[in-house]
């Protein structure tokens, strides 16, 4: 919706809040047209119905309008001697269309009543009511929980991370889908449907924030190309989202507005020169790992790595087994090479309990090389074994074109390791239009800012217009994962507009080791329980910090009481 479309709808709105209340303003000593003016006609109706005037600011900050509409229907009947269950339930269920009802019948404005519930069951729900409203105001334009999903940032966030994300940093964005749930994000709990409704649409605002996103910085977005159900649906089902319900996403922030970026040999520059990342960061790398007497599991695992494959060789698996092997996320197959079966699992390797439950018999295969993700701390750990005779780090070559790499076009022979250089966009940068930098910038001109581009052999149209140049409407960033070969980032799908930013992790409240693995498998990291995201060294729990104050304000308040009781 545009300007003059939503001027339009809210003066419907008003329109029908005049039609069905104007008779009551009367009826509360006030003026029929008080109920006409926007603005003024809330707070006149705050003081009818005897609650705070800042009420009318719930009134207008959206997702908590959807919350406190219900809540001024309620009392606004009841203001008029409206207080049957009955009555609570018509208002609500037409969504307010019964005050034209009591509007034109013959009712009394009940000037002071008590505004307690009368009920338990009311007190309980009104208590709800405004816990949800504090919740969602927190949730929406303060703090937002997020839990790392995948392994795209190891080693500096993990998966199974508790963040807490601030709004303020950047500045809050006013939610622009003002027609949803509150406090979930694209899919209702349990039911596994839309949290919301596309239509309408609020346009991109900003609230003031205390700094702008950095280069380094680790940022929540929201994913630009996402057109799924739901985060990791397994189906092909195409869902167009608005900018705010599409799925989240944690990346480094590597890339401004306005900067020459650029990818060689894997390592990222930015105008020319190499990226220094922060003290805590840890980028992991893919890496092959030779040894002529193979390369041990054991090895791996003492280094620190996590990341790699291990296969397994059984002789004979009867039905059961398979499927046991099957139900715990393992892989099976026949031996290419010979009689029997081949087990592939995670480096966490298969379960001692499942081999004797079921009486597996099983050898692991130690191969001459492996490969796994590895930081710069691991390879030199790997290397200084006398097992292992080289770490050799797995990059592509200049010139080999990957059609997934972003703009997956052959004019540009770009791979995972190797792109660029190329301009960032930002506000107000012009560029001239050709082939190659049209492939690159097609998606930012057409999807992100809403012109239709075409080409008619050499020539370029914008909106029907021909065009040689174009100057960008928008600031755009660059995000990668530090995790640089196990990460879908902005090398697959391109630039992140502004709009899409949505935070700053801050905190990690609680870390779990093996959440995808199931509950029974679950390890809290307690070294990273009440950690700082950001900061110099290595990350400081304040876990016992936060346990000694609650103790100490627990203790406080116990010898509060006592002396009381004592007094008394």
């Amino acid at each position: 919706m545009n300007g003059l479309q939503w001027l339009l709808f809210i003066g419907i709105i008003q329109l029908i809040h005049f039609g069905g209340t104007y008779k009551l303003y009367l009826k509360a000593g006030r003026k029929s047209w008080e109920a006409l003016l926007p603005l003024y006609n809330a707070y006149i109706l705050m003081k009818i119905i005897g609650r705070p005037t800042w009420w009318v600011i719930l009134l207008f900050i959206p997702i908590i309008n959807l919350l406190m509409f219900p809540v001024i229907w309620i009392e606004t009947i009841r203001s008029f001697g409206k207080n049957t269950e009955k009555d609570t339930w018509l208002v609500v269920l037409t969504l307010g269309l019964y005050i034209y009802a009591v509007n034109n019948s013959d009712v009394s404005y009940v000037k002071d009543r008590s505004l307690n519930p009368r009920t338990a069951l009311g007190e309980w729900v009104s208590s709800i009511v405004f816990a949800i409203v504090a919740a969602s105001i927190v949730h929406a334009y303060f703090i937002q929980p997020f839990v790392i999903p995948t392994g795209s940032l190891e080693r500096t966030l993990l998966v199974g991370d508790f963040l807490l994300v601030s709004k303020y940093h950047y500045g809050a964005r006013v939610p622009m889908t003002p027609i949803a749930a509150p406090m979930v994000h694209d899919t209702l709990p349990i039911l596994g449907t839309k949290s919301y409704l596309k239509k309408p649409q609020l346009p991109y605002m900003r609230l003031p924030g205390v700094s702008t996103p950095k280069r380094n910085d680790k940022v929540v977005f929201n994913w630009p190309i996402d057109t799924v159900r739901y985060f990791r649906d397994p189906s092909t089902i195409r869902v167009d989202k608005p900018i705010d319900k599409k799925s989240n996403y944690v990346k480094r922030l590597v890339g401004l507005p306005g900067d020459e970026f650029s990818i060689i040999d894997g390592k990222i520059h930015i105008d020319g020169e190499p990226l220094v990342l922060d003290e805590r960061a840890k980028p992991q790398i893919s890496y092959t790992i030779y040894a002529q007497k193979g390369v041990s599991s054991k090895l791996l695992i003492e280094a620190g790595v996590k990341e790699f494959m291990r296969t397994y060789s059984a002789q004979n698996l009867n039905q059961t087994q398979a499927n046991a092997l099957y139900r715990s996320g393992h892989g099976v197959y026949n031996n290419p090479n010979g009689n029997g079966f081949l087990i592939t699992t995670m480096s966490s390797g298969i379960d001692p309990n499942l081999i004797r439950s079921h009486g597996l018999a099983l050898s692991e295969i130690i191969d001459k090389e492996r490969n796994a993700s590895l930081t710069e701390q691991m390879v030199q750990k790997l290397q200084s074994y006398t097992g292992i005779d080289s770490v050799v780090k797995k990059v592509q070559p200049k010139g080999q074109f990957d059609a997934t790499i972003y703009p997956h076009s052959r004019r540009l022979l770009w791979n995972v390791d190797q792109m660029g250089p190329f301009r960032i966009p930002s506000r107000d940068f012009e560029i001239e239009l050709n082939p190659t930098n049209i492939d690159l910038y097609k998606e930012v001109i057409t999807e992100y800012e809403g012109h239709e581009l075409n080409q008619n052999g050499t020539q370029v149209l914008i909106d029907g217009e021909i065009a040689t140049s174009y100057r960008f409407e928008k600031d755009y960033y660059w995000m990668m994962g530090d995790n640089r070969h196990n990460s879908e980032d902005s090398r697959y799908w391109g630039f992140v507009p502004e709009d899409h930013i949505l935070g700053k992790p801050i905190f990690i409240w609680m870390s779990i080791d093996g959440i995808n693995d199931g509950i029974s498998n679950w390890k809290i990291r307690w070294n990273r329980v009440f950690t700082t995201v950001d900061g110099e060294g290595e990350p400081r729990s304040y876990f016992k910090h936060f346990l000694a104050i609650l103790i100490l304000g627990y203790g406080i308040d116990y010898f509060r009481k006592r002396k009381k009781n004592t007094k008394a």
